[in-house]
């Protein structure tokens, strides 16, 4: 072959081994997903004990919090250990978002500590701890989003945002459920209580409508099953008990325990499913590595059929003559005159270029697709940030103040987030152009 051929076959094997190294990285992405699933799970149950246990001043789930504060601190060291591994004792190049997002949970996990010493003395409150362990929660599901969004194959990207979307319906659920306790624990309801439960309801609509787009049918399925089962159904009972309280209208503290017991239940299954989903993740992420690892061998042995004379050599204008390449712009081909060296095609180095051409182009497309789902989000992010600066919001009131105006407008909730950001865009040039203005 001439020296030519020799680079481009040079350069088409790199591409195909620097597609296994991104799937490698993938590959321990995904592990390190399925890593923070469980821990958010551990600290999950930790923050609702933790709850129970400040509600009661510290008359219930004493024994509970400690063995659950054991089940966290062993996941955390999971946790730390895998991210030592696969983040900071190998010299590849790292995404700088994900890096942040891991710099930052693990600061937050670096406060557990003092935080649970504050539960076991009760010397903080239900609300303040659980707005806390919220944050450290926050933190490791961020890490999840980033890993989402630096993912490269489609089909490991779609179950990553399936699986973001359900962790964060969990979290949501979680959340109900502490707020719950909270408002059993003090014998009643008012009116910011009610408006809190009825936005952490929506936000886990919203959130499971993202993993039903995504996830595949058997997790669809399985879902399903989850909220039609007696524990979801009785805890609807209990939410349209809520609801029909009068603001103040008392209620009696001993139904926090029903009300903690059929939320963790449901919360449980839910895990049982993130488990499942996570599992089919790390196995995807594998299998694509092992696909790319065989396509590497087919072209070695595709390239030494080549030099060994079997199949007789394209021409070098094979690509320049190929009417599947874009040309001279609106010239048309004619399709009757037979490129040069079609006849080879199927046997040559050019062949096996243009298949890697076509499936990154394929990949790519799917790709975007898939990402479709974290674009939207960062948008909702961005504009609740909008609304926080220039109203002064906080970022519960700048996530209601969206919904409404979503539902009043008749739009999606990505749709509004676009007009706040316009507004938000139009408001910043008119400040720069005030302040160019010479007084």
């Amino acid at each position: 072959m001439s020296a030519y051929c020799d680079d481009a076959e040079k350069f088409l094997l790199a591409a195909k081994r620097a597609e296994i190294q991104a799937l490698e990285r993938l590959c321990a992405t995904s592990e390190l997903v399925t890593t923070v699933s469980e821990l958010v799970h551990q600290l999950q149950r930790e923050r609702g004990i933790s709850n129970i246990y400040l509600v009661s001043d510290g008359a219930r789930f004493k024994g509970q919090r400690e063995t659950q504060i054991q089940n966290g601190e062993l996941n955390e060291q999971c946790f730390r250990q895998l991210l030592h591994d696969h983040y900071l004792n190998r010299d590849e190049q790292r995404n700088m978002r994900l890096l942040n997002s891991i710099a930052y949970t693990l600061h937050g996990l670096d406060g557990l500590p003092g935080l649970r010493e504050q539960v076991g003395s009760l010397a903080i409150s239900a609300l303040d701890a659980t707005s806390a362990y919220c944050r450290v929660v926050a933190g490791l599901l961020a890490v999840v989003f980033e890993a989402a969004d630096v993912a490269d194959d489609p089909e490991v990207t779609r179950s990553l945002v399936a699986l973001f979307n359900f962790m964060q319906a969990k979290e949501f659920a979680g959340q109900e459920r502490a707020w719950g306790a909270i408002g059993f624990a003090g014998s009643h309801f008012d009116a910011s209580l009610h408006d809190r439960l009825s936005q952490l309801q929506e936000c886990q609509q919203s959130s499971l409508a993202v993993f039903t787009e995504f996830a595949i049918e058997q997790e669809k399925a399985r879902w399903e099953e989850i909220e039609s089962g007696p524990a979801a159904a009785d805890l609807q009972r209990l939410r349209q008990i809520i609801v029909g309280l009068k603001p103040g209208e008392p209620i009696a503290a001993d139904i926090s325990e029903i009300w903690y017991e059929l939320a963790t239940e449901r919360i449980d299954s839910m895990h049982g499913l993130e488990d499942s989903m996570a599992a089919r993740l790390l196995a995807i992420s594998r299998k694509r590595v092992s696909q790319a690892q065989a396509e590497l061998a087919r072209h070695y042995a595709r390239l030494q059929e080549l030099k060994s004379g079997r199949w007789p050599e394209a021409p070098a204008l094979t690509m320049l003559f190929d009417p599947a390449v874009p040309g001279l712009t609106g010239s048309v081909s004619d399709s009757s005159v037979t490129p040069i060296g079609s006849q080879h095609l199927a046997h040559s180095l050019y062949d096996l270029i243009r298949a890697q051409v076509a499936h990154i182009r394929e990949v790519s497309e799917e790709l975007e697709q898939a990402r479709r789902a974290l674009s939207e989000r960062k948008q909702i992010e961005r504009a609740k940030g909008v609304l926080m600066r220039t109203f002064k919001m906080n970022e519960d009131d700048a996530y209601r103040t969206m919904q409404q105006r979503a539902m009043e407008m008749n739009l999606k909730l990505v749709e509004v987030a676009e007009k706040i950001l316009e507004m938000g865009q139009r408001e910043s040039e008119k400040n720069q152009h005030r302040d160019s203005v010479p007084a």
